[in-house]
């Protein structure tokens, strides 16, 4: 058993109710490699931003689970260097599907988990995210659970539909459950193709889709009964054109990608919600900044030429999210 304090790592409670106060939300990024966690550490300790890192279930596979104890544990004296004193950073679990999968992250060292009971029967859904959360909370660990389905594709989680969150449910689900922060689904996707070209209409100027706006309405209405209570945003990245048009510019095909406008996510952030999810955004920049590299030197094989212009594009990009879109900038408790 490691406890995720021994790592220098924080849980999520009091950074949400610091966000909820002041009207801003924390950054969610996942990584999947080093040059995601040194963009992510670099650009959030630079700004004075707290920070969730994100881990998914197949990315947890992938990297392996004690290589990302010790690459969480460095996360943190990696940002001390940078000069950021007192980081405030998340290990979290991001779409747990399994009781078994959330204990083996929390006796690991993650400082907060989620799981993703969305898609079983109400009922299903609330005793397995209590059991979660009474297995966390004997740890301090912050347990996130989730109403309502995101349509999209990420990693393990998929969904060709979207069910928007009920709001008659969220006060029976919370309290019931005892979750921390409760994950809904007001229009956000996973993945690049947010929507198809029919949900959207185009720019008569420059052939772009333009997505529909988000359902502030249920929003407005979860805020009503669950006042100052934790809200979470998934699929929240906006899919840059620049990025796209990039990829497609030096090889790739990403016909009619979309995300989510950046003012919709700068206008949710303002209100409970408290914690935004990042993931394809990086995604797009990492590969952008690989097909360039490739396209101008077709001789280059030293990774490092290469993604070292991954890592400098998403650090941009971070920092543009946190400063820009959530304003967490210059949030951490002790600057």
């Amino acid at each position: 058993m490691v406890n995720y304090k021994e790592l220098g790592l924080v849980n999520t409670r009091d950074m949400f109710a610091r966000a909820i106060k002041g009207g801003y939300a924390i950054p969610a990024f996942n990584f999947n490699n080093l040059e995601q966690l040194q963009a992510i550490i670099k650009a959030s300790s630079e700004l004075k931003s707290p920070v969730i890192l994100q881990v998914s279930k197949g990315a947890r596979a992938y990297a392996n689970e004690t290589l990302l104890r010790y690459m969480a544990e460095g996360a943190v004296e990696y940002a001390k260097e940078l000069g950021c004193e007192h980081p405030e950073i998340v290990l979290h679990l991001d779409h747990g599907d399994s009781f078994e999968l959330c204990k083996s992250c929390i006796d690991l060292g993650f400082s907060s988990v989620m799981i993703d009971g969305s898609s079983l029967p109400y009922e299903e859904n609330i005793a397995l995210t209590k059991k979660v959360v009474d297995y966390a909370h004997q740890f301090d660990v912050t347990v996130e659970g989730e109403l309502g389905v995101l349509a999209g594709v990420e990693d393990e989680v998929s969904s060709e539909v979207c069910h928007y969150t009920k709001p008659e449910e969220v006060i029976d689900f919370t309290t019931r459950t005892g979750v921390d922060s409760l994950a809904i689904s007001i229009g956000t996707s996973h993945g690049a193709y947010k929507f198809t070209p029919e949900q959207c209409t185009r720019d008569p100027k420059t052939g772009k889709l333009v997505p529909p706006p988000l359902a502030f309405d249920i929003l407005d209405e979860i805020m009503v009964k669950l006042p100052g209570f934790p809200i979470v945003l998934h699929g929240s990245s906006s899919v840059p054109q620049e990025y796209v048009d990039m990829i497609n510019e030096y090889g790739g095909k990403l016909p009619d990608a979309v995300g989510i406008p950046e003012e919709q996510l700068r206008k949710a952030s303002t209100s409970a919600v408290c914690k935004i999810n990042i993931d394809s955004d990086s995604r797009l920049a990492f590969t952008a900044a690989v097909r360039k590299v490739f396209h101008d030197k077709p001789g280059e094989f030293d990774p490092r030429k290469y993604c070292g212009p991954a890592r400098d594009l998403m650090e941009q990009m971070y920092k543009h999210k946190i400063t820009d879109v959530l304003g967490s900038d210059g949030k951490l408790a002790q600057c």
